[in-house]
């Protein structure tokens, strides 16, 4: 009987996806990233079982979505993220983090929006 928690943790191929992280020339994800991150930060702890394999739950996911924004979102070096995480200013950053991303979903969808509305404009200006 497997135990319901373990349903929780996903591979390092699921979480190189739920992180987008960008495909390599064979179209598989690129999971190195994830690799490297785990030698330069000490609080990502996954799982390790069968052969080597890597299982991450909830909260250490969270971790690298956090990583990765103020890596590649905020431009920020390894050095500057360890001092965040290891400050405990890094709960107040999740929070922040959320409401970047959700700003800038909402930026791209108001420019689509606007776009859309300017070529609806256009289009009676200039019937034909």
């Amino acid at each position: 009987m497997t135990d319901k928690s373990d349903k929780a943790y996903k591979t390092i191929g699921e979480v190189a996806k739920i992180l987008r992280l960008k495909l390599n020339n064979k179209g598989v994800l690129s999971t190195h990233v994830i690799r490297f991150w785990e030698t330069q930060f000490k609080q990502i702890k996954p799982k390790i079982l069968n052969s080597n394999r890597r299982y991450y739950d909830e909260k250490t996911i969270d971790l690298l979505k956090k990583i990765k924004f103020l890596l590649k979102d905020q431009g920020m070096t390894i050095n500057g993220v360890k001092k965040i995480l290891n400050n405990q200013a890094s709960l107040e950053l999740d929070e922040i983090a959320n409401k970047s991303i959700r700003t800038e979903k909402l930026k791209n969808k108001l420019r689509k929006i606007s776009y859309k509305l300017k070529e609806l404009k256009d289009g009676k200006k200039n019937p034909r």
